[in-house]
C-alpha cells in the first residue's frame, strides 16, 4: 500500500505540492476501492484492480478537479453530486451555513431562499439542519438545477428548486435570503489555480471589475427577506456593508472565515 501511494504521489508531485499530491493519492485509492484508509492499511487486496488508475492520474495532471472526475464530493456531512455545471462546495460556504443555523433568529415557520443554488449545497444543508423550514433554491442554469434536484433526492430532503433570473423574474418573499453569488473580479484570474479557472463554471465565479457588487446590490435591492446572509469577496466588506445600510438594512455584521478573512455579511431588513 505504501509503495502504491508513493508511486501515485510521485506522479502527481510534478504539478501539485507534495502534501496535496499525497492527499489526492489516498482519495483515488479510497474512492476507487470503496475502502476506508484504515481498511486499506490493514489489507491492500482491494487495490489490485484499479483499471483506470492512469487515466485518473492523467486527468489530475491536467488539473481537472478530482470531485469532477469522481462526480461527487463530501461536504457538511452531505454526499453531493457535482458536475462542471456547478461549483465545488468550499469550506467557507460551510461556515456560511453554520452562521445561519446557529443564529437564534426570531422566526417560526421559516421560509428560506437560496439564490444561485448551484449544486444545492446550501439549501440542502439548511434543510437537513432544520427539517421544518421551507427551503427554495434558484439558479439561472437549468443544468445546475437538475444537479440540485438530484442532490436533494440522494440526501432525502424536499426542496423547491427552480430556474430563475433575479434580474428579470419575480421571486416572492421569504424570511431568510442567503446567497453565495459570483464575486471574483476578472482581474483576479491571474492568481487563480488552473483547476478552478479552467474547469469550474465561469458564470458562477466572475463579476466585472467595474461592478464587483453587481449581484449583492441586486439581491439587496429586491428586499426579498427579513434576514439576509451573503458569502462575500474579502476585498469589499466595508463597501457592501455601506450599501446594505443605504438600502435600509440594520444589524449588519461581518464575520471572518477560518483564515481570518472577511467572508460573511448579514443584515436585517427594518
Amino acid at each position: 500500500m505504501k509503495q502504491l501511494i508513493n508511486d501515485i504521489t510521485a506522479q502527481l508531485e510534478t504539478v501539485y505540492p507534495k502534501d496535496e499530491a499525497q492527499a489526492l493519492a489516498w482519495w483515488i485509492i479510497e474512492e476507487s476501492t470503496g475502502l476506508s484508509r484504515s481498511q486499506l492499511l490493514c489489507d491492500c487486496k482491494g487495490t489490485k484492480n484499479i483499471s483506470n488508475l492512469q487515466e485518473i492520474i492523467a486527468r489530475l495532471l491536467h488539473f481537472e478537479p478530482i470531485q469532477y472526475i469522481f462526480g461527487h464530493t463530501l461536504w457538511c456531512g452531505l454526499d453531493l453530486k457535482v458536475t462542471p455545471a456547478t461549483l465545488i462546495p468550499r469550506p467557507e460556504t460551510a461556515e456560511l451555513v453554520d452562521r445561519i443555523t446557529n443564529n437564534q433568529l426570531p422566526i417560526t415557520n421559516c421560509r428560506v431562499l437560496d439564490i444561485g443554488t448551484g449544486s444545492g449545497c446550501i439549501a440542502i444543508a439548511l434543510k437537513k439542519a432544520h427539517p421544518e423550514w421551507q427551503v427554495t433554491g434558484i439558479d439561472i442554469s437549468p443544468e445546475a438545477i437538475e444537479v440540485a434536484r438530484e442532490n436533494a433526492r440522494r440526501n432525502k430532503v424536499e426542496i423547491d428548486f427552480q430556474v430563475a433570473d433575479i434580474f428579470s423574474d419575480g421571486i416572492g418573499t421569504f424570511d431568510i435570503v442567503v446567497s453565495n453569488p459570483p464575486y471574483i473580479c476578472e482581474h483576479e484570474k491571474d492568481s487563480m489555480r488552473p483547476n478552478v479557472l479552467e474547469y469550474e463554471p465561469a458564470t458562477a465565479l466572475f463579476v466585472p471589475d467595474n461592478d464587483p457588487l453587481r449581484f449583492y446590490r441586486r439581491i439587496a435591492e429586491l428586499k426579498l427577506g427579513k434576514f439576509l446572509f451573503f458569502e462575500i469577496n474579502e476585498a469589499y466588506p466595508q463597501e457592501l456593508s455601506d450599501k446594505l445600510g443605504e438600502l435600509g438594512y440594520t444589524d449588519i455584521q461581518i464575520t471572518n472565515d477560518i483564515y481570518g478573512k472577511p467572508r460573511i455579511i448579514e443584515g436585517r431588513m427594518a
